[in-house]
């Protein structure tokens, strides 16, 4: 009999309380909510990794969280993928994209890094990219702050408004990309842009 096929998702942010509502923790953010609406406890721990092991519409998958830093996420969930025996293929990573406004999802087959140095990361450790990434728009800053300082930086109150929903999205999305493909994935929700109401 051929081995069950299991989809490894792992959404890319920074470990601790300082980092946690961070614009760069959106990753963890959505991972978190996929955990809780599909009641898959992310309470395992190895290689550096927090994970939890569960179902999403019948497709088995591991939610992961590296727990090295962003810019050292590779080795970490390519650790876990060679335990459990997944190929890069079945792996769909969700991350922070500054090039993306906020509001704007973007589903993304393969390519390159685009200078995020989380998914630059995990490309070196995989040694190629041939994996889905979610991306999740978190804007430029307007002001003349540095880019890390805008990615670190917490999410203002009137961005808060639709995070919840931005959030809600990404979890569909996930699902759409697990149950149908990173194809419909993109028809379905990269042209869609949530709006902070009037």
């Amino acid at each position: 009999m051929p081995e069950k096929r299991i989809r490894l998702i792992v959404g890319l942010g920074n470990p601790g309380s300082i980092y946690e509502k961070t614009r760069h923790n959106s990753g963890f953010m959505v991972i978190d909510d996929i955990a809780t609406v599909f009641a898959i406890s992310l309470d395992r721990q190895k290689f550096d990794t927090l994970y939890g092991r569960g179902s999403i519409k019948g497709i088995e998958v591991i939610l992961a969280k590296p727990m090295a830093f962003m810019n050292n996420s590779g080795p970490p969930a390519k650790r876990l993928a060679d335990y459990f025996r997944i190929k890069s293929q079945d792996l769909l990573v969700i991350h922070d994209d500054i090039d993306l406004a906020l509001g704007r999802l973007k589903i993304k087959d393969n390519g390159g890094h685009a200078g995020h140095k989380g998914v630059k990361s995990l490309m070196k450790a995989f040694g190629e990219g041939d994996f889905s990434r979610l991306r999740i728009g978190v804007g430029r800053s307007e002001e003349a702050f540095r880019v890390t300082d805008h990615v670190l930086g917490n999410f203002r109150s009137e961005e808060i408004k639709i995070l919840a929903q931005v959030i809600a999205t990404a979890r569909d999305a996930v699902v759409t990309v697990l149950c149908e493909g990173p194809q419909e994935g993109m028809n379905r929700f990269n042209s869609t842009r949530i709006m902070i109401a009037g």
